[in-house]
Order: C-alpha cells, then sequence, then structure tokens
C-alpha cells in the first residue's frame, strides 16, 4: 500500500507549538515542582559522593514517574474529585486520617527544608539573615497563593518552571565528560554498601512523592472547574482528548523534571566530585562548594536556581496539604474561591507555610529534618499508591474510564518498587546504618 506522508507548513508549525503549549499546564508544573530545593540537596550530594554511578536510577524512574502521576491526574479529572476525596468515599475513614495527617507532616518539615534553602541561597547572593529571608519568602508565597485568581496563579507556576534551565546553564559549563556521562545512564556503576543504596532510595523518594499526587489531581480538578465542564466518568464518551492531554502532559512534565535532576547530577559530578567533595547536606551549601570549583557562574546560577524552584514547590507543598485537608473534611477548596468563603482551604495554606518557616527559627537542623520527611514519606508513599491503584481499577469511582491493563502494569511496577525501596531505606533506619 501507498504511503502519504503530510508534511506540516511553516504556518501550521507555530500553532501545533501553542497548542503543545497551551496542553502544559498540572504536569508540567507538578514535574518541576519535583525539582524543589530539596530535590536538589540529594541530587547534589548524589553527585558529589557517587559521581555518575547512579546516572542509571533516572532512567528506570522516569517511566515510573509518568505512570503514577498520569493516575493521579486521571483520578482528578476522571472522578472530579482528588485523592483524599476518593479516599472519604470508598475507604475507611481511619485510613483517610492516616495518610492525611502523615502527608501534613512531610509537608511542613519539607517546607521548612525549602524555604530555609531559598533563605540561605540568597543570603549567599546578596548578605543578610537567612533566617529572615526565609520568613519573608514564606509570606510571599502565603500572598501570591491566597491573592491570585486560579488563572493568573497558574500561569505564574508555568513559567516559574523557566527557573530549572538554570541548572542547564551551570552543567554547561562545568566540565562534564559526557562519554562517561552519557554512558552512566544506560551501564550502572554498582556499589553493594549501605550508603549507595541509601541514595538509591533518596533518589525514588524525591521523584515519586505523594504530595505531587494530591497536587497533580487537585490542578485537573481545578482545570476542570476553569473550563466548566463535567468529571469525565459522567461523559466518557468525549474522553478522549482530555486523557490524551494529560497524557502529553504529564510525560513533558515529568521529562522535564528528571532532565533537570541529572543536569544537577552531572554538574556536581564534574565538580565537586572531581575536586574530592564528597559531603554535601543541602542545596545551599552544594551552590557554596561551587563557587571556588566551578566559577561564580557556576555558583550565582545554582543559587539563582534554589530561589526560582523554591518558589515554584512551596505553593505545591502547601497546596497539596490544603486540597488533602479540605477533601478529608468534605469541604470544598480552591485556589479560584475566595478567602472568606474557603477558610479551611487557604488557612492550610498559610498554618502549612508558616510553620515550615517556623522550623529554622527553632534550630531544627533542616538536613535532619529532611532525613526523617523521607522517614514520613517512604511510610505513606507505598501504602497511598496501593490506594490510588485500586481507585483507578474501581469502576465505583471511576465509571466506565478504569484505566488500561498496560497503565495497570506500569502503576503497579511504580508502587511495587517505590514500598521495596521504602522497606529498604526503614529497614536502615531501623538498623542505624542510614
Amino acid at each position: 500500500m501507498r504511503q502519504t506522508f503530510v508534511t506540516e507548513t511553516p504556518e501550521d508549525q507555530p500553532k501545533s507549538f501553542r497548542a503543545f503549549l497551551k496542553a502544559l499546564g498540572p504536569g508540567l508544573i507538578t514535574g518541576a515542582a519535583d525539582d524543589d530545593p530539596s530535590g536538589i540537596g540529594t541530587h547534589s550530594q548524589v553527585g558529589a559522593e557517587f559521581g555518575y554511578g547512579l546516572a542509571w536510577t533516572f532512567v528506570l524512574s522516569f517511566p515510573l514517574m509518568v505512570a503514577i502521576q498520569q493516575i493521579a491526574a486521571e483520578i482528578g479529572r476522571i472522578t472530579g474529585a482528588g485523592i483524599a476525596r476518593n479516599l472519604r468515599r470508598h475507604y475507611p475513614p481511619s485510613l483517610l486520617y492516616a495518610m492525611v495527617s502523615l502527608l501534613l507532616v512531610a509537608n511542613i518539615v519539607n517546607l521548612g527544608a525549602d524555604l530555609s534553602a531559598m533563605g540561605a541561597a540568597l543570603s549567599l547572593l546578596i548578605g543578610g539573615s537567612t533566617a529572615l529571608y526565609t520568613l519573608l519568602f514564606g509570606i510571599v508565597c502565603i500572598v501570591l497563593e491566597v491573592g491570585l485568581s486560579y488563572p493568573r496563579y497558574a500561569a505564574i507556576l508555568k513559567w516559574t518552571t523557566l527557573s530549572l534551565f538554570t541548572y542547564v546553564a551551570v552543567v554547561l559549563v562545568a566540565g562534564v565528560p559526557w562519554g562517561h556521562a552519557l554512558r552512566s545512564l544506560v551501564v550502572p556503576e554498582l556499589q553493594f554498601n549501605a550508603a549507595y543504596a541509601t541514595a538509591f532510595v533518596a533518589i525514588l523518594g524525591t521523584t515519586i512523592s505523594p504530595y505531587l499526587f494530591f497536587w497533580q489531581a487537585g490542578q485537573e480538578i481545578e482545570e476542570q472547574h476553569r473550563h466548566h465542564a463535567k468529571p469525565l466518568c459522567l461523559t466518557p464518551k468525549s474522553a478522549g482528548p482530555e486523557l490524551k492531554r494529560i497524557r502529553l502532559d504529564t510525560l513533558t512534565g515529568m521529562a522535564f523534571s528528571t532532565l533537570i535532576s541529572l543536569a544537577i547530577v552531572f554538574a556536581t559530578a564534574a565538580t565537586l566530585h572531581a575536586s574530592g567533595v564528597r559531603d554535601i547536606a543541602t542545596s545551599s551549601q552544594a551552590a557554596e562548594a561551587l563557587r571556588p570549583i566551578a566559577g561564580q557562574f557556576a555558583f550565582a546560577m545554582f543559587a539563582v536556581g534554589i530561589i526560582g524552584t523554591g518558589l515554584l514547590a512551596v505553593p505545591v507543598l502547601a497546596g497539596s496539604a490544603a486540597y488533602a485537608v479540605t477533601e478529608m473534611a468534605g469541604i470544598a477548596g480552591s485556589l479560584d474561591a475566595k478567602p472568606l468563603s474557603a477558610r479551611l482551604f487557604y488557612g492550610t495554606i498559610a498554618a502549612t507555610t508558616l510553620a515550615g518557616a517556623a522550623l529554622n527559627g527553632v534550630g531544627i537542623d533542616p538536613a535532619r529534618a529532611l532525613y526523617w520527611a523521607a522517614v514520613v514519606n517512604g511510610v505513606l508513599a507505598g501504602p497511598l499508591m496501593v490506594i490510588m491503584m485500586l481507585i483507578v481499577r474501581n469502576p465505583r469511582a471511576m465509571g466506565r474510564l478504569t484505566v488500561s491493563s498496560a497503565q495497570t502494569a506500569f502503576g503497579w511496577a511504580a508502587t511495587l518498587v517505590m514500598i521495596a525501596a521504602s522497606a529498604l531505606f526503614l529497614g536502615f533506619v531501623a538498623t542505624g546504618a542510614a
């Protein structure tokens, strides 16, 4: 049979690109928020301690991230309800309260670490008080999240993702041996020791995080309301284009997140590891360590990136907590609602953000706090992913749009890998090896 190939004209191409950009939203923002300051600290430590030896794990985690985040998005868009609301509808209340409580603890600690890293980065750039900057960043994030309408705020978050390109600039001047770096993506440099295994689990813990599930599901509901659409379970015949958009958006967001994570690992491997600097506890320490090795430009870009990614991640952390709390209480909550009509929602955003900022003021070590946040996320992630997989296969929740067998297989694979990784990490905690 003869095949006919249709070539886009130059006039068509800008339209196609604009359509592609328009399709991006919750998935892109979620993926970018995954590279928050605490994640940057983890990836910096991985690059400093192991060089390129763990780069292959990002190739492993990428399809798992796509699978589970797409499932989270489809829960929101198909059912018209977030993860916590679906838990409330279909599962015992005790399970709901336990999940949301663990999420709040982990998010507050993560907020504290991210805000502290942003304050430290600004202090490195211009001098001044880290504690003051930490508090001011928290207040700015609260004001923006409470004061702006959802469409305007979503647009700001979308543009804030550009801050991650600072790490592309850093890796381009870091002197990366690209042959070695690219080979490490497909040829694992395995080490059989507790430190290597702990770093492997830390990478999974920072790329597959419970707060991202709640956020992306909540954002899909916001988009549904913004377009005055019905949940897809009520209009299954029209679901095709929306599910395609979710797949494209999620795939793009997770690819962006993975590439930036690799850029951070490659940059720190080529500079810090190559120079014998092996111990980095926070992202701001990584920025400071880069200055004498990679130069002022790399240092400045790394520090600016911490602030930019923090301005993106802090609202996602606080917002995911707000979605979970209001859904648990059976109350509507939305970033498009007026503050006085959504007191619990915006109150949760303010309370979790300020609680996180306060951790710096009471002398809690951010690096140690992040360690325990990883423990809490490890306890939460596996069971939560199991519940999400049960939801997307439940016709009472999803109607006729339960997920396909292939998507189910990828989702369960991500779940099993995360459970195994969490069990490994918690085993190290119990033995004191981590």
